[in-house]
């Protein structure tokens, strides 16, 4: 299966709920990504925002956590229905933040930057639902795509099919019609967009030119 996973960064938040529903159909995942000013050098939203979009939709919340301390907050999340959060690996304490969304009834993914090797998601693989690829530096949409993601990606799926593990392999930044059928081709299965569909003038063809450039590109051998 793959999935659309539009980031609400880029959508117009003072018409948010209008925008989720202008997407709908072609949406699998709502990626929602939380900046702390902090980890990443952007301030953006949290459990309130999230709250509030789920009362506008049953689509899962892919909350991903730009945060040097995710612990603190995963539960605020859980509570205002986050379905899924991704912690980064390089703040350190996975084990135990994997452990903490599970008892709260979360999906659990780990997120790697670009500069990250792959080898430190290695010892997580098979405990979580979700690896998220990034493809830019996190902090701001709009990034242009590095492909230094590419051989992670693969190296991802390639794990993946060897322990026959049930694992998202999610890619975020720089995603597009054309980007996408290159983290396809290698393996990845979860695409974020964000300005690429909420900044297009029909955000729902957008939505649907990636799907289908997507399916064109991914692996028959996977499928």
């Amino acid at each position: 299966m793959l999935r659309i996973a539009p980031s609400i960064l880029s959508a117009d938040f003072a018409k948010l709920s209008d925008e989720i529903e202008r997407i709908r159909p072609e949406t699998d995942w709502l990626h929602v990504d939380v900046m702390d000013g902090h980890f990443v050098p952007n301030l953006t939203i949290g459990p309130p925002v999230v709250a509030a979009i789920r009362r506008h939709t049953d689509d899962l919340l892919d909350c991903h956590l730009m945060m040097t301390n995710p612990g603190e907050y995963l539960e605020a999340f859980a509570k205002a229905g986050a379905d899924s959060c991704s912690v980064h690996v390089e703040v350190g304490g996975t084990a135990g933040l994997i452990r903490a969304a599970r008892e709260l009834g979360m999906k659990v993914g780990i997120a790697v930057n670009p500069e990250t090797p792959i080898e430190s998601c290695e010892p997580w693989l098979d405990q979580v639902d979700v690896v998220l690829v990034m493809s830019v530096h996190p902090g701001f949409g709009g990034q242009h795509f590095m492909e230094v993601s590419i051989p992670k990606i693969a190296r991802v799926a390639e794990i993946a099919r060897r322990d026959g593990l049930d694992l998202a392999i999610e890619v975020d930044g720089g995603i597009d019609a054309d980007t996408v059928k290159l983290v396809a081709r290698a393996g990845a299965d979860t695409f974020v967009a964000g300005s690429a569909i909420f900044g297009a003038p029909d955000p729902l063809a957008a939505a649907r030119a990636i799907r289908s450039a997507a399916a064109a590109a991914y692996p028959a051998s996977i499928r």
